[in-house]
């Protein structure tokens, strides 16, 4: 056929054609025309055929009424698909977004032309990753022909805000095939938040009802009534052996189970506090259980009154507090129990702010001082503390403020009020508030007068006893120097240089006084050898050694029973003993060996190098100190050895 058919619509060729076809199938004939307009075309074929040009002239008058009723519903389905208020899109089976409606702008902040002809990846953008893969699947159980039911999803806009969507799909069918599949995503993120809020209130609901069931904390509701109608209580009232239907049904009123000793005064203060217009009151009675048992309640009452202000309704919420005033009767009981005590002790008890003034005492306390208790209240420490002693106290109470810790034995001066002075040895804590803050101070006070003299009286005798240990030891020294006076000179100089090691290394004064005294004798049982052998020029045989060596024993058999606060005997006995037990007489090794016997060994050995003796001139303070170091830990304690340097080394210490 030549027809020219480039005018036509899309649709119309076809049926054009189809048409034709079935001109020729019903035996019509149809002449070859040239390519001329379509109007000369049309009467040539009008001529020839008239029958033909009628039906073919409905024809296309039908086919031009259905391409105008297409025309109406595209444009209806297209202003539709433009002002949608839901997203719509579709895509096709190559995972592509074939179109999308431009609420998607309103909605999500993104224009249509960032998605269409995109892949689906491209909603890896917009959906939260805990909705992507949900998506994926929906995306493939819909291409695989499946309906599914409307999904949530959580969106996020172009400016980063979190939206949720609701979103249906279906498959999309050509010739019985899926083309692809459309969508429709609705914007529920209000109805999400409602629904947010509404699940939120019901759970806070439940969980106030369920606190309130079971918490120590009874609510009612009761109206302003004769007996009180109960209208609401929560469910633990069945800890008193009633259930809520007991009291809302009216089987039994409020007012039945308040004990009748207490329902007269409850009465008597609801009506006043309710004539006198209040909001609130507070009220304690008993509350009889079913069982008959008897509890306190803390009622905290609030008044509903209506539009005229009349009350219409009372709301209490109850606490038991039996246990509290049970506690609060022994406390009672136990604070007279005590009180009783701290009245009838000897030791003075006292309790102060942080400014030092008196809040608390015991009855000693006036007795201890000489005030009255009127005269006591609120007086401030320092006025029965002697200024001499009070600074100290001030210390102590200045690092118990500081530390929170209590401090133990510290001691005092109190100028009673008459004049009188005693001596108290005293403890004192912290007192706390409720936010754990110090706030003042508690203590007992201990009067140690009399020990104080008995010390003193004990100090005289110590000395006197000194005095006569060291007048014993003056006589040996003196012994010891008329039969060798190397050996007499050689002591006095130890016992100096081992005090000021002793003194280097920071003991205590009554172990430097220890080593003094010792050290001055230490070599007293040389006493037992031979003067012959001690100033001997030549060299000293085996025997003539071995006799030597006893020394340290003869030397502790003397002093053994010595009355002495200072170990003296053990002193002498060790001093030859070594770190590594190679010494003698014992073979003593490390803490076996007293400090003081460590520090008189080195001593020892410097002086013993650094002097004349008859069977040798000196080797000199270099070489005693290389032998110290030498043998560092191994024959001389090592703390022992870094004092004595020191002294030589930075202090400039001699040997004289």
């Amino acid at each position: 056929l030549g027809v020219d058919l480039f005018i036509l619509k899309p649709q119309e060729p076809d049926i054009l054609m189809s048409l034709l076809q079935e001109v020729l199938q019903e035996g019509y004939t149809a002449r070859q025309v040239s390519v001329k307009p379509l109007g000369e075309e049309m009467e040539v074929f009008r001529q020839h055929n008239e029958i033909l040009f009628h039906k073919l002239e409905k024809k296309m008058l039908d086919l031009e009424e259905a391409n105008q009723e297409l025309r109406i519903s595209e444009e209806r389905y297209r202003l539709s698909f433009e002002n949608a208020s839901d997203v719509i899109y579709t895509i096709d089976t190559n995972y592509n977004i074939a179109s999308i409606s431009p609420s998607v702008e309103l909605i999500l902040g993104y224009r249509p032309e960032d998605f269409i002809g995109k892949s689906v990846t491209v909603f890896g953008n917009i959906l939260a990753p805990e909705s992507l893969e949900k998506a994926v699947n929906n995306i493939n159980n819909v291409l695989n022909g499946e309906t599914i039911p409307p999904s949530t999803y959580e969106f996020i806009t172009k400016d980063g805000e979190r939206k949720y969507g609701e979103v249906s799909g279906s498959p999309i069918i050509r010739d019985g095939k899926v083309s692809g599949l459309i969508c429709v995503a609705r914007d529920i993120t209000d109805r999400k938040q409602v629904e947010k809020e509404l699940r939120e209130a019901f759970l806070r609901r439940q969980e106030m009802e369920f606190i309130v069931n079971n918490s120590e904390t009874l609510v009612w509701l009761w109206k302003v009534e004769q007996g009180w109608p109960v209208e609401y209580v929560s469910d633990n009232i069945r800890r008193y052996g009633y259930t809520p239907d007991d009291f809302t049904s009216g089987r039994i009123s409020y007012a039945s189970i308040i004990h009748p000793d207490d329902l007269q005064r409850i009465a008597a203060e609801i009506e006043q506090y309710t004539n006198e217009d209040r909001s609130e009151f507070a009220q304690e009675y008993r509350i009889i259980s079913k069982s008959g048992d008897i509890h306190w309640a803390d009622d905290r009452t609030s008044i509903r009154r209506g539009p005229d202000g009349s009350a219409t309704h009372y709301q209490g919420v109850v606490i038991d507090i039996t246990e509290r005033k049970r506690a609060e009767e022994a406390l009672q009981q136990s604070e007279e129990k005590y009180r009783d005590i701290l009245d009838n002790i000897d030791d003075a008890y006292y309790e102060l702010d942080l400014k030092g003034n008196i809040v608390f005492f015991n009855e000693s306390m006036i007795s201890k001082t000489g005030y009255s208790s009127e005269e006591l209240m609120g007086m401030n420490y320092r006025q029965y503390i002697s200024s001499e002693t009070s600074e100290q106290v001030l210390k102590v109470f200045g690092e118990i403020y500081r530390t929170g810790k209590p401090h133990r034995n510290f001691t005092y001066e109190v100028i009673m009020k008459g004049g009188q002075k005693r001596h108290y040895e005293s403890w004192a804590n912290p007192l706390f508030d409720e936010n754990n803050r110090v706030i003042g101070f508690r203590g007992m006070a201990h009067d140690i007068t009399d020990r104080k003299e008995a010390e003193k009286q004990l100090q005289k005798t110590l000395e006197t006893l000194r005095r006569a240990v060291g007048t014993t030891v003056q006589v040996m020294v003196s012994a010891v120097e008329i039969r060798d006076p190397y050996t007499a000179g050689h002591q006095l100089r130890v016992a100096d240089l081992a005090s000021s090691i002793a003194i280097e290394m920071g003991l205590p004064s009554e172990k430097i006084e220890s080593i003094r005294m010792t050290g001055s004798i230490h070599d007293i049982g040389k006493l037992s050898v031979p003067a012959e052998i001690l100033v001997k020029p030549g060299r000293l045989t085996e025997i003539e050694y071995s006799l030597i060596k006893e020394h340290p024993q003869r030397g502790y058999e003397m002093l053994k029973d010595v009355e002495s606060s200072w170990p003296l005997a053990q002193i002498v006995h060790q001093h030859h003993e070594r770190m590594d037990g190679s010494g003698y007489p014992q073979g003593l090794k490390g803490d076996e060996i007293l400090m003081e016997a460590r520090i008189m060994a080195v001593a020892d050995v410097i002086e013993a190098m650094a002097s004349h003796r008859p069977y040798r001139p000196t080797l000199g303070i270099d070489a005693a100190l290389d032998e110290i170091v030498r043998y560092r830990g191994v024959l001389y304690d090592p703390e022992v050895v870094d004092a004595c340097l020191r002294l030589f080394h930075e202090k400039g210490y001699t040997i004289v």
